[in-house]
């Protein structure tokens, strides 16, 4: 029986704003790893729990660069429980560190995106970067996404170079943002572009002409149970999911956002129950090519239920208990449709 292979990733980051506003390595840990809120903790840690509890493992991509200001300590307090437990570390880069680095030889550089530089000093920075997670405890990265989807194409020839095997950067939403990618929407994973193996971010049709990334803040339950489903039906190879570290934590991350948290659990049951979807990271990947692949289609009910949500969500959040009723209602209502 052919299965498509789940990738759920997760950008494992600290917060550039955090520390602009003077926040500690450790206080800067508790908010943007460990997801600390007056709710408990909601970070990587919880979410690891909930994976193993489903039987999943995740990818987790690592951000170094906050090494060059906090040192190399706080990295490694990412990396190693995750490796511990089984999951798996990749490569993920915001060049927006570089502004606050000091002493250091790539010192005089500065960009949003690793997509801001030229060839050579991409190059030069993914190769510091793979050696400040690795020197965190991290096996050489097999995967790469950088920060804000923020790549081109010399990213991909600056992988190929330093002998990254995949780019999971390639983000179809993201191509009128930035994502400067030189493929289309449609490109199906494997697919082979300047020396690497391209594994998109999975997209749906959230309306007419329209596409929406696969993410848990993104997407309703019910979206991302649909989404699974056609993935695993349509034979594709893999579909990859993206979150966040703090991706279960409300904007201002003072509480968790019981929508999001929801919308976790369910995913994770969906993919635990489906006998046609396999859980694993990039390092396990056997390639398995395909001319094309058919992206879910849209529903516009679906679509006008997660905009329901979402507004209840904000308004709940900006209004303390005005819509908990409607809150709780849309709650019911989503999770009969994620069974």
């Amino acid at each position: 029986m052919m299965v498509t292979k789940v990738q759920f990733t997760v950008d494992t980051e600290l917060s550039l704003k955090l520390f602009q506003e003077g926040a500690s390595a450790q206080d800067n840990f508790d908010s943007s790893i460990a997801g600390k809120c007056r709710d408990g903790e909601f970070g990587i840690f919880y979410q690891m729990d909930r994976l193993e509890a489903a039987g999943l493992t995740g990818v987790f991509f690592v951000d170094p660069m906050p090494a060059l200001v906090y040192g190399p300590g706080v990295i490694a307090r990412i990396v190693e429980p995750i490796l511990k437990r089984g999951h798996e570390v990749q490569l993920h880069i915001h060049t927006e560190w570089l502004e606050f680095a000091r002493d250091h030889e790539h010192a005089h550089l500065r960009g949003r995106n690793i997509a801001d530089f030229p060839l050579d000093d991409q190059i030069r920075l993914l190769e510091q970067a793979r050696a400040l997670l690795i020197m965190a405890g991290a096996p050489k990265p097999t995967a790469f996404r950088a920060g804000n989807f923020g790549a081109n194409d010399d990213t991909l020839r600056a992988l190929s170079a330093i002998g990254v095997r995949y780019d999971s950067s390639f983000n179809p939403s993201f191509l009128s943002g930035e994502c400067d990618i030189d493929l289309p929407p449609a490109t199906p994973p494997f697919s082979e572009h300047l020396g690497v193996g391209i594994i998109p971010v999975s997209v749906i049709q959230d309306r007419p002409g329209s596409i929406r990334s696969v993410q848990l803040c993104a997407l309703s339950a019910w979206e991302m149970r649909d989404a699974l489903t056609h993935a695993a039906e349509d034979g594709w190879p893999c579909f990859t999911i993206v979150s966040h570290s703090f991706e279960l934590l409300s904007r201002d991350r003072t509480r968790a956002n019981p929508i999001v948290v929801r919308r976790f659990d369910a995913m994770c049951r969906n993919i635990a129950e489906h006998q046609r979807l396999e859980p694993i990271g990039f390092d396990a990947l056997e390639p398995r090519s395909r001319k094309s692949i058919t992206t879910l289609p849209a529903n516009l009910v679906r679509t006008a239920l997660r905009y329901g949500e979402q507004a209840v969500s904000r308004i709940r959040y900006e209004a303390g208990i005005l819509s908990t009723f409607f809150l709780n209602e849309f709650a019911v209502f989503e999770s009969l449709a994620a069974v």
